[in-house]
């Protein structure tokens, strides 16, 4: 995530902001050029952007910024969109009516957005279902019915189902103690559910698919016998090997997903580190360093690796300072590092077939 400054007043802003602290000015995320900007105006005269490549330009507030809130995107004022790039992409929402569902929403809109984000500075392809009615990506935000029937998070052809459920923290943090996971976040959960769709639309059917299953394994088992199988604890021994999670070890489409979904941690993470201008240089020499500051979207995948433990380490010693877990409870083995080169370049490859 790059950093973000009002161009009224200077002032740091953050992605999420609809308002700067300092100068009160109306702030909206741009997705053509992946920058928050500042405007003035209103919304029935329209908002004039203050941002330089984009200056005097006119917008409208998303629908759900102006009425839910629970945006801040902005679309052209010359379209005929209501919706802006993110919110067009949700189908269905939680029941407002429902206390605390409206905070979940939010929530989940958030998560999505900051995927959508990461898509945009990797050139990805995000086709809608306006755009393909039968493969185009649609989010519907689900909870358990009454009769106690419950909502799988999942992908269809397209189509992510959340839970909404894992917006809620405290029910989040207890199936991830229930499930011996080291790490669940809501974020987590689109980038993974994402990387099945992007597997049916940049691996199946093309040159990527024999090497994919000569690193993977063959996606054609059966799913449901291989999901048995896992939930009845049948791990392979010493998974840790060539998997970055127990659930990746289930079949080929999950281990793709979670190195598609840890991928995008690492590029997001890296960009991050990258904006606010962060680096080591320790007084040891043996001590991990880190100068490196190529943007995340010009680097090669061994600048990335190599920049990637140096910041882990950083990152867990001061979650360690501050008495929490670690925030990053991975290892990398040469086999997941493999599979995550993978993963880039088939990226780079989408990546460069596209304007």
């Amino acid at each position: 995530m790059k950093t973000f400054h009002c161009n009224r007043c200077g002032n740091l802003v953050f992605f999420e902001n609809v308002t700067c602290e300092r100068c009160n000015a109306t702030l909206g995320f741009l997705p053509d050029i992946s920058q928050i900007a500042a405007f003035e105006g209103d919304d029935d005269a329209g908002w004039r952007s203050l941002q330089p490549d984009t200056a005097g330009t006119l917008y409208r507030r998303c629908h759900n910024y102006r009425v839910e809130a629970v945006c801040n995107w902005m679309v052209p004022a010359d379209g005929e969109d209501t919706l802006c790039q993110s919110c067009v992409l949700t189908d269905t929402i939680p029941n407002l009516d429902v206390p605390d569902n409206r905070l979940y929403w939010y929530r989940l809109e958030v998560a999505k957005r900051r995927l959508l984000y990461t898509l945009l500075a990797l050139n990805l392809p995000i086709d809608s279902r306006d755009d393909d009615p039968d493969g185009g990506l649609q989010f519907d935000f689900l909870q358990d019915a009454d009769d106690h029937s419950r909502v799988l998070t999942g992908h269809d052809n397209g189509r992510i189902t959340i839970n909404i459920a894992e917006a809620d923290d405290a029910h989040r943090e207890l199936t991830r103690t229930a499930m011996h996971e080291p790490y669940r976040t809501l974020l987590g959960h689109f980038r993974h559910e994402v990387g099945h769709y992007y597997f049916t639309r940049l691996v199946l059917g093309t040159r990527w698919l024999e090497p994919f299953r000569a690193r993977f394994g063959d996606e054609r088992v059966d799913y449901n016998t291989a999901l048995q199988q896992y939930y009845e604890g049948n791990l392979p021994p010493d998974w840790q090997d060539a998997f970055i999670s127990a659930y990746a070890t289930m079949h080929p489409w999950e281990d793709w997903a979670e190195t598609w979904a840890h991928y995008l941690h690492i590029v997001d993470t890296l960009d991050t580190a990258v904006s606010c201008g962060l680096v080591l240089r320790p007084e040891g020499a043996q001590e991990p360093t880190l100068t490196d500051q190529t943007p995340v979207e010009d680097s090669s995948f061994r600048s990335l690796m190599n920049r990637w433990f140096p910041l882990t380490y950083a990152l867990n010693s001061l979650n360690r300072s501050l008495g929490v877990p670690d925030s990053y409870p991975f290892t990398l083995s040469p086999q997941v590092v493999a599979k995550l080169e993978f993963v880039h370049r088939v990226v780079e490859d989408a990546a460069m077939q596209r304007p």
